[in-house]
Parts: C-alpha cells; sequence; structure tokens
C-alpha cells in the first residue's frame, strides 16, 4: 500500500529478472516504489523552562509552548521524514541534554549537533570525547547578536576551527555577511567540515532587504569543497505564501554553485511554523524545484546531510 511517506516517486522494475518474475505469476508489470530516505537537516527540540534549567535571561523562544519529542514524532511521521538533526536553541543556553535524550530515545530518527560555549577556550577540553555522546555528529555555533558577530572581530573565536578540526568534528554555523572571515576558515583548515546554516541568511538580514546580498557572501564559499550549505528555512526568509518563489533564485544559485551533494534540505520548522505544513515544506523541494532532477533530490532531501556527518 503506497503512502506519503513511502511514494516518493516511480521507476519501472528494471530487471530481466523482475519483470520475468512478475510475468511468471500471470500478472502485468508493476511500478516499483522509489524510496527516497528524507533527512531534515535542523529541527529545535525544547521542553519548558523548569527551576533546575533556567533559560538564558530575556530569550524568547519560537514558540509558545515547548516542541518536544512528543510532539516532534507524530509530525515527522505523518509527513514521511524518516530523521532529522536536532539544533538545540539558543535559550535554553549552552546545553544539550534534551536533544541527546531525543538521540537516545529514537536513535534511528535523531542525531545531535550540539551547542558549546565558544566564548570560552577551556571548552577545548570537551571536544576529544564530543562524539561519545549519544547521538552527537558534531557542533554548531551562531553569530547572530553584536557580541557574538564581535566574536569573530576580536579574536574569541579563533581556538575553534583549528579544535574542531584536529577532532574530525563537522561544524554548522550560522552567520551573515561574513563571507570574508569563513574563506579564512575554511582555506585553512581544509580537513575541517564546514556547514553554512539557513544558506547564510538571518531574519534582521531580511527585514534589512539584504538577502541577496548575503547569498552572495555564501555563494563566494562554494569554492571550498570542505564547506556545504543548508537551503533550510526558506519560509522564514520568503515574503510570499508557498510555494515561495522569491525564494527560488537564491535556491537556484546556490544549488548551481555547490551541487547536489553539498546542498540539504531543512525546515527550521519551529522558526516559522504557521507558513507552511512540513508535507508542504518536503513538496516545497521535491514538486515545484523544477531544476532538481529526481536524483538530485535523493541527494539534496537526505542522502548528502547523511554522508557529510557520516550519519550511518
Amino acid at each position: 500500500m503506497l503512502t506519503r511517506r513511502t511514494f516518493i516517486g516511480t521507476t519501472l522494475v528494471g530487471t530481466t529478472v523482475g519483470a520475468g518474475a512478475v510475468l511468471a505469476a500471470g500478472m502485468s508489470p508493476v511500478i516499483a516504489q522509489r524510496k527516497r530516505t528524507i533527512v531534515d537537516a535542523q529541527i529545535h527540540l525544547w521542553t519548558a523552562e523548569s527551576e533546575d534549567w533556567k533559560w538564558v535571561p530575556g530569550a524568547k523562544p519560537q514558540l509558545p509552548e515547548p516542541f518536544t519529542i512528543e510532539k516532534a514524532v507524530p509530525l515527522m511521521d505523518e509527513a514521511g521524514v524518516d530523521r532529522a538533526v536536532v539544533v538545540p536553541p539558543s535559550w535554553p543556553g549552552d546545553r544539550n541534554d534534551y536533544a541527546i535524550e531525543a538521540a537516545k530515545r529514537y536513535p534511528n530518527r535523531f542525531a545531535v549537533m550540539g551547542r558549546i560555549p565558544l566564548q570560552n577556550p577551556k571548552s577545548a577540553a570537551l571536544l576529544p570525547k564530543w562524539k561519545e555522546q549519544p547521538g552527537m555528529l558534531g557542533v554548531r555555533v551562531t553569530f547572530i547578536t553584536p557580541t557574538m558577530m564581535g566574536w569573530l572581530k576580536d579574536g574569541t573565536a579563533d581556538w575553534f576551527w583549528p579544535e574542531a578540526e584536529k577532532n574530525g568534528l563537522p561544524v554548522m554555523f550560522l552567520a551573515s555577511m561574513q563571507g570574508p572571515y569563513f574563506q579564512r576558515v575554511a582555506e585553512r583548515h581544509p580537513q575541517l567540515t564546514l556547514i553554512v546554516d539557513h544558506m547564510g541568511v538571518t531574519s534582521g538580514v531580511v527585514r534589512a532587504g539584504q538577502t541577496a546580498e548575503a547569498i552572495g557572501h555564501t555563494l563566494s564559499l562554494a569554492k571550498f569543497p570542505n564547506v556545504s550549505v543548508k537551503l533550510s528555512s526558506a519560509p522564514l526568509m520568503s515574503k510570499e505564501a508557498y510555494p515561495f518563489k522569491d525564494m527560488t533564485p537564491h535556491i537556484r544559485a546556490l544549488f548551481d554553485a555547490y551541487g547536489p551533494r553539498r546542498c540539504y534540505w531543512g525546515t527550521d520548522l519551529t522558526n516559522s511554523f504557521d507558513k507552511a505544513t512540513y508535507h508542504r515544506r518536503i513538496t516545497h523541494f521535491t514538486e515545484t524545484l523544477d531544476f532538481l532532477s529526481e536524483d538530485d533530490k535523493d541527494w539534496v532531501m537526505g542522502r548528502g546531510i547523511l554522508e557529510r556527518l557520516k550519519w550511518t
């Protein structure tokens, strides 16, 4: 029985043995299912603030109610999402407890790109055993506030890149308009896996009307084979309703520059929850971006991020 989860596309039965078996059984040739593994390259999960887990003062979550494991799994099942990379949100602070809990409970569904106190060089001591944490595949760092962006200028973040490279840790980073800085990082640390979050665009950049300029910074990194990009959070950045056509030229430009194996679909679901269902976020890529071949979609929708993060 075909379901939304298993039916992505179809191919004819392609072998003589397969076709022969069908005919020998007295049946007409059938259409074989094409199963595409779908991996969301970024979701946030969190629980309510508690006495033993206080949030960052003044920080606000993306939704009024916690987005828990119990909420995420049914949504993934309904939409046909096989796996998701959990990126712990910023408001609970530099803690990965709940993301690790998700990976423990659903080891075949969730993996983690954990947060780290980047402003503290002593955090380097955590990295040699970083992947020993359940489900942990790498690190996610953000440079979206004036203080955080200052870390790229005053040297605060400089300790991190060589340490992540030495310990074989992939890094997802969210930063806008910082192409020159990350060109230097990518060139100096060629064995460091760098993944640009959200096409290198932040909400502030969108509000300032600088989306195209930010995309240009991300395009400047495509020449480095150790850099790849998450084509994530398009609904948030778009000023239009589904299928978010104003984002198509940007997605196309990044796809053309990076290629299918270095581009990853992702939702950042909770950051634009009301703009599209989970299923429509999938069909945005699988049904409305006509420049993607079926093979391209296999890579972009899941195969690429699994290979880049070595998530088996």
